[in-house]
């Protein structure tokens, strides 16, 4: 690990900001498959049941090149790391001096009927983040997330939608395509290979 503000997002740094829902934990396990381990870092919500949430991180980060943790209050978002909201919280980032980001985590009210709530998540990304986001829109069943992705994308985001033929469910990919929120719509086991092109072409 390098030492000091290397490991830190600076100016110019992308920041993967994902929401799903049903389905999400095998999408999500897919899509990390395919990241490797010096990746952006990683900030998902996902609808679970807070009893649940740790395992599935522990699940997750057995196979991952990438660290998967259960995302904690205050703490500093570091490269090569995947956050996953714990159960029983929305996930927020703040920027902090020295460039870095932060995450927050809110008991406020459920959002679109979720605590964590994409929604919440998203509009974090597009107010903080603005064009060093990139939103990925995974399977699910209802609409969360679909408005602030839009917001991702007004503010300079680049936002992919998993295909309806890859969904469990195409439920929340299909609003946010459907209000002009996303840039890609790609293919379950083609997402994590296209969030690096875009990575790669933004350097």
């Amino acid at each position: 690990m390098t030492a000091g503000h290397n490991n830190f997002p600076l100016p110019g740094q992308r920041i993967i900001v994902v929401g799903s829902s049903t389905g999400g934990t095998e999408a999500i396990k897919a899509l990390l498959s395919g990241m490797p381990g010096h990746a952006p870092p990683i900030l998902i919500a996902q609808h679970m049941p807070e009893s649940f949430t740790q395992s599935f991180v522990e699940r997750l980060d057995s196979f991952c090149q990438m660290r998967v943790k259960q995302a904690e209050h205050q703490e500093t978002i570091r490269a090569g790391t995947v956050y996953v909201a714990p159960g029983h919280s929305h996930m927020l980032l703040e920027r902090v001096p020295g460039a870095s980001c932060r995450i927050l985590l809110s008991r406020d009210p459920p959002v679109n009927r979720h605590r964590p709530s994409v929604e919440v998540l998203f509009q974090a990304a597009a107010r903080v983040l603005g064009g060093n986001a990139i939103g990925v829109m995974l399977t699910g069943m209802g609409k969360d997330g679909a408005a602030a992705m839009l917001e991702m994308h007004k503010a300079g985001a680049y936002n992919f939608a998993q295909d309806e033929a890859s969904c469990v469910v195409f439920g929340m990919p299909r609003e946010a395509i459907a209000i002009g929120a996303v840039d890609e719509i790609v293919a379950l086991d083609k997402i994590a290979e296209r969030i690096l092109s875009v990575l790669g072409a933004a350097k």
